[in-house]
């Protein structure tokens, strides 16, 4: 069956055109209409290629047929001669399949058996999991080739079952060399092929570089049937019928020339689709960043529903990979490097993955009516998803670079120097995590509210990880680190229960008693069942002392709900009201009073003043002269 890619395509454009045209139709709520615009094209784009790609497996899986291929059939490899045999056999067989469709698609039935087969004759275990099978490939090519190349014993000289009996059992005879050649056969003592004879570690690993150096040496003419051009074929030939086309119709030079050991139909291919690659994903994450930014705070289901994006993005170096491999069939460094690059972005892409998805779950939390969203519990919940999210992280590190290659015990032992150098040079953090988990348990504050820590008044913005975020009264922002608040006096302004005014009214030393106590009168009226008032906290009014200078009456009162602008607001109501109503007592205000005189001719300048007293002294301020004592002037005194 033969899939018209063309069509699929046309018929998608048509049902996003449709789509389209029914969001835009919606005019009932022109908010959620935008979205749905905006997330149904950035889907669309997104899942068109990917639904491309499958199409295209199913398609190419089934133009094969499995006729005339043994499925169930397995290499033998219970002694040298057997494995040889094997092996000799499983490559032939591929050699001939890939001379008759002139391309190599690893997925179809007959590639599957054939290049399992062949697989079970080496020995991959130093191979990285992510590259083994690729690379394992372009080995048992390459050693095809060199076997191509000699001229092997006959099958009787061979050791084989009865053979390794004879001499004494296996551990007599666990390894044997081919006559002529550094390719070595080796009993495996450990793994899921104990007790197998294999294509050793040592001939795998270095089977590509032995190849080249005797790649100019003629095949042989007897023996087994020889597999001519076949390393040439394995690193030009394409993976898809369709591609194997359009390939047989280029130039000698680009079917079969190599640049940097990659065929040079494939740059084409492997640039084009990495534009591709790169391009997808940043639309990804643009489009991922806008969507959060429309529903992020609004709504929490469609906010969670923007983690496909990141999903999307991470999937795409995997796919990129899979097209390399299974189309352009790109081989020997070349598919390495992109194996390892390709994987070591899935990784990051997912690194980005676990944080958006901790971030969205506690949202999704936090959105129950029993937690306040400005709350200690929130932003608890809120740190909790980001050292989960470290966690999965440095899990997902250990596995996957175990994954590309590298040794767990490496990982564990670069984690545990890496995290006695962290703790020895990043003291300074720790004490910081330790001051935000004892702001976590004891609450001083939580978000929006105000409150004053040393020099700062401000309103609470953010509580991090590493430290709290405080919008000053003049607009500034001030990053202060958990520690120092958890070691500090915090005063929290935003949980008083009321706004509490202390004042006083100063009155001249000459006001008679009658003025003083109506002027008590007065404030204590307009104080009575004031605005805001509480039965808990009644006004205070006193008569409080005689002064140097004046009569001192002082009033406190208290103001409820705690709305600094609004008690300031009955503030200036009170003022203006005690005012008026001392103006029309007649109770004067006393002021701070102070003369200056200055000299009343034509030179500027203050006037001349003498001090006089029994004791000559030297000339002071006006305001300092005692009361007991005159002033004389050079001028008389207007």
């Amino acid at each position: 069956m033969q899939l018209d890619v063309g069509a699929v395509y046309s018929g998608f454009l048509k049902s996003e055109r449709r789509s389209s045209f029914v969001v835009s139709s919606q005019r009932v709520d022109e908010p959620l209409h935008i979205e749905r615009a905006s997330v149904v094209r950035g889907v669309s784009c997104l899942v068109i290629s990917a639904l491309l790609v499958c199409f295209l497996i199913v398609s190419s899986g089934s133009a094969y047929s499995a006729d005339n291929f043994d499925l169930l059939r397995t290499a033998d490899t219970s002694s040298p001669r057997e494995t040889l045999r094997s092996f000799l056999d499983a490559t032939n067989e591929i050699s001939d399949l890939v001379h008759r469709k002139k391309y190599i698609d690893r997925s179809a039935p007959e590639f599957v058996t054939v290049g399992g087969r062949i697989l079970d004759c080496l020995d991959t275990s130093q191979f990285p999991a992510f590259s083994r099978v690729e690379r394992a490939g372009e080995v048992a090519v390459c050693i095809k080739e060199i076997l191509d190349r000699v001229e092997l014993p006959p099958w009787d000289q061979i050791p084989g079952r009865q053979e390794i009996e004879a001499a004494g059992g296996f551990e007599k005879l666990s390894t044997w060399r081919i006559p002529g050649t550094r390719l070595t056969i080796a009993r495996v003592e450990q793994g899921p092929q104990k007790h197998e004879y294999l294509f050793s570690p040592g001939t795998v690993s270095r089977a590509v570089a032995y190849f080249h150096t005797v790649e100019s040496m003629p095949y042989r003419n007897g023996g087994p049937a020889v597999s001519k051009g076949l390393y040439r074929l394995y690193l030009s030939a394409p993976g898809h019928p369709t591609v194997a086309a359009i390939v047989q119709r280029l130039p000698e030079s680009m079917q079969h020339g190599r640049t940097y050991g990659m065929a040079n139909w494939k740059w084409p291919g492997i640039l084009l689709t990495l534009l591709i690659a790169v391009a997808l994903m940043t639309v990804s994450y643009r489009l991922q960043r806008r969507a959060t930014d429309r529903t992020r705070n609004k709504y929490v289901f469609r906010y969670c529903l923007t983690i496909v994006f990141p999903i999307v993005a991470m999937l795409i170096p995997l796919a990129f990979k899979y097209a390399a491999q299974r189309f352009l069939t790109v081989r020997g460094n070349a598919l390495y490097y992109i194996g390892f690059f390709s994987n070591l972005t899935a990784m990051l892409a997912a690194v980005i993955v676990i944080f958006a998805g901790s971030r969205r779950v506690a949202e999704a939390i936090i959105a129950s009516p029993r937690i306040n969203p400005l709350g200690l519990n929130a932003q608890l919940i809120r740190i909790t998803s980001q050292l989960a999210s470290v966690i999965l992280t440095v899990a997902l590190f250990l596995g996957w670079g175990q994954y590309l290659g590298i040794p767990i015990g490496t990982l564990l032992a670069s984690a545990g120097i890496g995290g006695v150098a962290i703790a020895l040079g990043a003291q300074d953090t720790l004490k910081t995590l330790f001051g935000t988990m004892m702001l976590m348990a004891d609450k001083p504050f939580r978000v929006g509210e105000r409150i004053q820590f040393k020099n700062y008044y401000g309103v609470v913005e953010d509580i991090g990880l590493r430290s709290t975020r405080i919008r000053l009264l003049t607009g500034h922002l001030v990053t202060i680190p958990n520690n120092e608040l958890a070691a500090s006096d915090i005063e929290n302004v935003g949980r008083r229960s009321y706004i509490r005014t202390n004042a006083e009214i100063l009155l001249p030393l000459d006001t008679s008693c009658e003025k003083v106590e109506r002027a008590v009168a007065i404030v204590r009226e307009k104080l009575q069942d004031h605005e805001g008032m509480s039965p808990d906290y009644p006004p205070r009014i006193f008569f409080d002392a005689f002064g140097p200078r004046a009569f001192s009456v002082r009033f406190s009162y208290w103001y409820l709900p705690p709305d600094y602008w609004q008690a300031k607001a009955f503030g200036e109501k009170l003022n203006f009201a005690i005012f008026h109503s001392f103006e029309e007592s007649g109770i004067k205000f006393s002021l701070p009073l102070r003369h200056s005189y200055w000299r009343d001719d034509d030179e500027q300048g203050p006037l001349p003043l003498e001090i006089v007293s029994d004791q000559s002294e030297p000339m002071r301020d006006l305001t300092t002269v005692p009361r007991n004592r005159t002033m004389r002037t050079d001028q008389p005194t207007p």
